[in-house]
Order: structure tokens, then sequence, then C-alpha cells
């Protein structure tokens, strides 16, 4: 039997997640062989300007896809956050790993907590997302735009360029860095990116050969929650550069829970919206969710951000 190859980028968070794969596919299937394949993608590449006005988030797929396409790799292995929530043609989520932290981390060694930063602080991030939730909040700090791997973002903070900065609590925990999490800023007070802590694997439409390998990843709950959050994105024309979060939470007694946010970085006006319903059909809550955050003036706010 052929080896079963994985397309990864090169960064360290995404080599681990890969590996992570990797490992579980060799625990529930010892007799099948499992390669990385290492790519580099435009959206490593492209550091000296904002995510967002070089295309988002899908920059990170693009290399990985077409790497399935010319034969190259078998699947691909994606941080669900960077998966658009329209799926590119030709390919599907073939398996969704249980959700870790979804929570956002401030990092400030010195203050250790958004609300003793100084004013004026310099805080780094390049989520618009995290941005309008920031400026929400703390209207006197300084945000500043800041990519590079988790290593590189922590070098620049430690250097002194910075007074805080915003990380996803999920890489630093699957790096060992969870000690560097000086706050953890979590929801539903706190939103994070849709489908944010989740781990997904990507395939080509039609290629079912490896889907029975593959079961054995998917959480079932976690896709649950993360169907909500995704359809609520979906549901009003988002995409992985504008500011909404999303997060959805099992209640536990046959109930979803599902919280929304639209936000403007530069006003920090934000509009929530909040939903509970039965979690057998989590894309009805995401559409209900949106529904309310349209009411509010949603679709207003995001069409003029992209005037800006």
């Amino acid at each position: 039997m052929s080896p079963l190859r994985l397309a990864t980028r090169r960064s360290a968070l995404a080599l681990w997640q890969a590996q992570h794969v990797a490992d579980l596919l060799r625990q529930a299937h010892p007799e099948l062989e499992v390669e990385l394949v290492p790519l580099s993608t435009r959206g490593d590449e492209l550091l000296d300007r904002p995510l967002a006005s070089v295309g988002g988030k899908g920059l990170f797929l693009k290399e990985l896809q077409q790497a399935m396409l010319d034969g190259r790799a078998d699947v691909a292995v994606h941080s669900l956050k960077d998966v658009p929530a329209v799926p590119e043609p030709g390919f599907t989520l073939a398996a969704i790993l249980p959700r870790a932290d979804a929570a956002d981390a401030l990092v400030s060694p010195a203050w250790g907590h958004l609300d003793r930063l100084p004013e004026g602080a310099r805080v780094g991030t390049s989520s618009l997302r995290r941005q309008a939730q920031l400026r929400a909040l703390r209207p006197d700090l300084e945000l500043v735009d800041l990519r590079g791997n988790i290593n590189t973002r922590l070098a620049r903070l430690d250097a002194g360029d910075y007074q805080a900065i915003l990380l996803a609590c999920a890489g630093l925990q699957r790096l060992d860095l969870g000690a560097r999490i000086d706050q953890r800023l979590a929801p539903p007070q706190w939103l994070p990116g849709v489908g944010q802590g989740a781990i997904a694997v990507e395939g080509r439409d039609g290629d079912s050969h490896w889907q029975p390998w593959l079961a054995c990843l998917h959480d079932a709950d976690t896709a649950t929650c993360v169907s909500a959050e995704r359809t609520l994105n979906r549901t009003l024309a988002g995409d992985c550069t504008v500011p909404i979060g999303a997060f959805a939470q099992l209640d536990g007694n046959g109930g979803l829970d599902l919280y929304g946010l639209v936000g403007d970085a530069a006003s920090g006006r934000v509009l929530r919206a909040q939903v509970h319903g039965p979690a057998e059909d989590p894309q009805a809550l995401g559409r209900q969710a949106a529904q309310d955050l349209r009411a509010q003036g949603a679709e207003e706010l995001l069409a003029g951000l992209g005037n800006r």
C-alpha cells in the first residue's frame, strides 16, 4: 500500500499539527505509512503587509491544495481558522480533530493583564477581529500590525517593539510555550476566530480512498460546534480577513450555544449575538445568529470596512 502523504506548511506550529495527525493515524493504523510533505505558502512569504491586503488566510492553503491536485500529496493539514467558510471548489474537509483551547492569549511579561497596560501601550496583532475587541475595551492603545510565526512575534515582543501581543492559546500550548500566556481572553466575553483551536484535514472531492483511514481523527462534537460558527461566517459573506468572531459550545443537554460578533477595528464598534438551539441543526443556529447581527447593522458595518 502506498503511504498517506500529508501536505503541511513549514512553520513550527504547522509541522507540529501535521505530526500530531500523523502520530494519531499511526496509532490507529500501525500498518499505515504516513509521510509529511512540507511546503512554503504565499501567506508565509508575504510578511511585509497586513494579511487582509494580500488575499487573506486562504493564501496559506493554495500551495497545499495544488500539491494534492498535482499528486504530490493526498490530503492537507490546516488550522481550521485558516480555511475559508466557503470551500474551494474541488476540495472537502475530510476530518476535524477535537478542539484545543479556543481562547486568545495576551502575552505581556511586564504588565500581565489587559487592564494593567499603560495608556498608549503598543499592542501587536494583525487580526482585525482582535483589534476590534481591543479597541472596544481599550481605545487608548496603539494597535500595530504583527505578522510572522509565533517565535518571531515573541522575539519582537521580548526585544521591546511592543508592550503586549495577542496570539492563540492553542498555538502557544502546542509548541510548549503555554507559560508565555499572561492572560486568557476567553469566550463568551472575548470571541475567538471561527474554528480557532481546531485542526482540519482537507481532501479532494471524489477521492474516497483515504476516508476510512481518516475517520479515526474526526470529532463529531467539535464538527458540530465549528459548523455553527462557519455557517454564521458564511451567511455574513465573511472570510478570514474581516473582523468576525464566533464560538459555539454544547450545553450537555442536546443544545448548542452560539456567540457571534462583528467589529470595526478603527472605531471599536462591536455588534454581538447569542443564540441557543438544538445541537442537531448547528447550521440553523449559525444562520439565526447571522440574521441577528444583520438586524443590528452587520452588513453595513462590513461594507463600510471594504470601502476603507
